[in-house]
């Protein structure tokens, strides 16, 4: 089962268990999709792949994050919180993200298989993480790590 049909499942048993909130988030969710695919058809593609869909739904996460930020410098804490859940809801979709330890290790792994030695190699080094760990790394935070171990 892919992950349009989990959306489509989770929405129908969150209105059977009278979920506003979550109904909300996740026709939110398909509704991105639509536009997703909408958006995608002059490439002569009907439905984006299942990696297309993570990629989206971590925007999707990244804005509201950013939301969150602003809401509390705002002290908006009941916007806070809807976008908190929102957050909850669309992460339950996402791979698990690897801890502190899982990427300091990746990223070790990816230098020394790209015989990086200085800063100038720092884009080999990102290019082989975002190749082999894309869905379960942050590579925002794993490229301020690639930079420190690179003596940037």
């Amino acid at each position: 089962m892919g992950l349009r049909d989990d959306f489509t499942t989770q929405l129908k048993s969150a209105m059977k268990a009278g979920d506003p909130p979550r109904v909300s988030t996740l026709r939110m969710i398909l509704a991105k999709l639509k536009d997703t695919d909408i958006a995608a058809r002059p490439k002569g593609v009907a439905a984006v792949p299942d990696e297309e869909v993570l990629a989206m739904l971590r925007g999707m996460v990244k804005s509201r994050r950013e939301s969150v930020e602003l809401y509390r410098q705002g002290n908006r804490a009941d916007l806070v919180a809807k976008e908190l859940a929102e957050i909850a809801v669309i992460e339950a979709f996402l791979p698990r993200q690897m801890d502190e330890a899982d990427m300091v290790a990746a990223v070790d792994q990816a230098v020394a298989e790209t015989g990086a030695a200085g800063i100038r190699d720092m884009g080999k080094v990102m290019a082989a993480l975002r190749a082999r760990h894309a869905a379960t790394l942050d590579l925002a935070r794993a490229g301020a790590l690639v930079k420190a171990r690179l003596g940037g």
